[in-house]
């Protein structure tokens, strides 16, 4: 892919098996089996609320995984306990084999990379500081160079764009940066928590195209929250849907749409392809 501009990309679409990432025939790496994010048991309380409910997931190295389901169902409380925003009550949290409660707080979450839904850009700061800020974080001495050629992975010219300041930008262009900043050390993980859940139809089209080809080309293990069953089909070899703080079932689109293991499981395919069929009509 190298050369190829990442915002050129075809958009999602719930019949493109065809351009899914990890399917076969788009030349995707191969998959391991061995976990690079694993979740054992693991429960999540904040005040009488529990958001985690005895939750176990494994993620393989080089997978993509989306985690779906209606508001409250604990999705993003399951993807912040992998970089220690969220701090289980109970059970067990692994990255790459290692407890994350072992490991310092801060560096890990540098050397994971993490995109919030509105990007959290520090707005003082111009695009390509924003861009370098981890590997800065790191002390890198090719941090500028680093946030550089992440830039210009995202589409985004850094000699065009690198003294802009975020109120510059569009709202695609903002999460371009922040997708920018995440990748810029490499990576071996992938944190996306709603990334792209406040853009327009097209701006969001084109950063999911962007990701699915910038997860082939990194190689990078990707765990994705989101609402919309579209996009996580089209970003993720696998859906995890949630309700209420546990994991009602796991597969690929196909397999939830044909062999639903909960009545929820049946209701939340239903209303998602009734509305990706309106949406395209």
């Amino acid at each position: 892919m190298a050369g190829v501009p990442l915002w050129g990309m075809m958009g999602p679409s719930m019949d493109a098996d065809d351009a899914r990432p990890g399917t076969a025939g788009t030349g995707a790496r191969t998959v391991t089996h061995a976990a690079a994010l694993e979740a054992r048991r693991v429960t999540c309380r904040f005040g009488g609320v529990v958001a985690l409910d005895d939750v176990s997931l494994q993620v393989a190295r080089g997978a993509s995984v989306a985690l779906v389901g209606e508001s409250g169902a604990g999705k993003t409380t399951l993807l912040r306990c992998f970089n220690r925003m969220a701090v289980p009550a109970a059970g067990q949290v692994l990255v790459d084999d290692e407890d994350v409660t072992g490991r310092s707080a801060p560096l890990l979450r540098r050397q994971i990379g993490y995109v919030p839904q509105h990007g959290g850009l520090l707005p003082h700061w111009p695009v390509l500081r924003n861009a370098a800020l981890v590997p800065g974080l790191l002390k890198r001495g090719d941090a500028v160079e680093a946030a550089r050629h992440a830039l210009e992975l995202v589409g985004l010219a850094p000699d065009r764009y690198g003294a802009r300041f975020p109120h510059e930008l569009s709202g695609g262009q903002r999460q371009r940066v922040a997708l920018a900043r995440a990748i810029a050390v490499r990576p071996g993980v992938l944190l996306l928590d709603e990334p792209f859940g406040a853009l327009d139809a097209i701006s969001r089209s084109e950063l999911q195209a962007a990701t699915a080809v910038l997860r082939q080309e990194l190689g990078v293990t990707t765990l994705l929250v989101t609402h919309d069953l579209v996009e996580a089909d089209f970003l993720a070899d696998e859906i995890v849907v949630m309700r209420s703080g546990r994991i009602e079932q796991r597969g690929t689109l196909h397999e939830l749409r044909s062999a639903p293991a909960t009545p929820y499981v049946a209701s939340l395919l239903a209303r998602a392809l009734a509305g990706a069929r309106k949406g395209a009509s």
